[in-house]
Formats: C-alpha cells, sequence, structure tokens
C-alpha cells in the first residue's frame, strides 16, 4: 500500500481507477517556494508534501503540485470569485501550460519529476466567465479551471496528458506500476 499525500480529490480518483491499495493523509508542508523556475518549484512544493508525510508515515508516498503558467506568470488558485474571473479573462483565446511536479518517496529514496501540458483555451465571452464562476467549480483550482468538469466547453485543443491537467500525470502511475505497486483489474 501506498499513501497519497494529498486532499485532493482528482488526485485520488485517478489514483483510485489504477491501485485498490492506497491511503490518503494530507500534507502538512509549507507550500510557498521562492524561486523563477515553475518547473523546480512544482517539484519542490512535491518534495515537501512527500516528505512531510514519509516523515510521520513511513512507507511509500506521493506528493504533487500542479501549477498553471501563461506567459511565464503562475496562475494559482483564485482567492475569490473576482480573481477567478480575471484568470479566466487571461487564458481566454490563448495557450498556458499546466506542470505538475511530482515526488515518490519509496524505501527512503526519491523518484521526482513534471509533466508540462500545453492547453489552449478558445476566446471566452464575459457571459460565460460569469456563469462559470457562478458554478462555483474553479475557485479551488490553479488557474481557476477543471478540464475535466464545466470548464471542458472552454478547451480548444490539448497537447500532453490530460490526467496532468486534472492533477496526477499518468508518469506516476506508471512509475507505482515500476515499484511493484499492482494495478487493480477493471
Amino acid at each position: 500500500m501506498f499513501i497519497l499525500a494529498s486532499q485532493s480529490p482528482r488526485r485520488r480518483e485517478i489514483l483510485g481507477r489504477f491501485f485498490e491499495n492506497f491511503k490518503v493523509v494530507p500534507s502538512n508542508a509549507d507550500e510557498n517556494v521562492i524561486g523563477e523556475n515553475p518547473r523546480e518549484k512544482a517539484i519542490e512544493v512535491a518534495r515537501r508534501k512527500a516528505w512531510e508525510v514519509y516523515n510521520r508515515t513511513g512507507g511509500t508516498v506521493v506528493g504533487a503540485d500542479t501549477i498553471v503558467v501563461l506567459e511565464n506568470k503562475v496562475l494559482g488558485k483564485p482567492k475569490d470569485k473576482e480573481e477567478a474571473k480575471k484568470m479566466l479573462k487571461l487564458l481566454g483565446g490563448k495557450v498556458h501550460e499546466v506542470i505538475t511536479g511530482y515526488c515518490i518517496i519509496h524505501k527512503g529514496k526519491e523518484i521526482t519529476g513534471f509533466e508540462v501540458t500545453k492547453v489552449k483555451f478558445r476566446e471566452l465571452s464575459e457571459e460565460e466567465i460569469e456563469w462559470y464562476v457562478g458554478t462555483g467549480e474553479p475557485l479551488d483550482k490553479a488557474g481557476a479551471y477543471a478540464i475535466q468538469g464545466k470548464a471542458a466547453i472552454f478547451i480548444e485543443w490539448i497537447h500532453g496528458d490530460f490526467y496532468n491537467v486534472v492533477g496526477l500525470p499518468i508518469k506516476v502511475v506508471l512509475e507505482l506500476k515500476k515499484l511493484g505497486f499492482p494495478l487493480k483489474q477493471f
């Protein structure tokens, strides 16, 4: 059995599609990382999450952090509805990157990496942005959207791993499989 160091229902759902036996232990790690490189930031936050839980539980622990980057600017989780609207206006008609850093601690050793997926939003009307923010869906999501939810109608194209945009790249599933965690029978 392994441990997911995250409260994210999306990460839990992704892992649940492939594995039967894992536990969720939310991390209390400090997620404030200073630095310019978004890939390095995502990996460092994932490392902090994984090690914080590992130090409490031992075993095999998976940590992850997903960020949205538009024109070299990180778009985190919006603080409120107004910030969500601003983010969605920025994303409309543009290509952005979704980066997930991950860290798997197994037998005291780290496996780290990241995945980058490019996503293009179509142009968004004020009415669509108001509607979407009114659903409440964007308020706890990096970049203020959930590709697997209602924001799917905003997507013009995606290049890369869909699951990465949801919150956990398939690379993590494959790494866990390599470490001997069996995939469940569907």
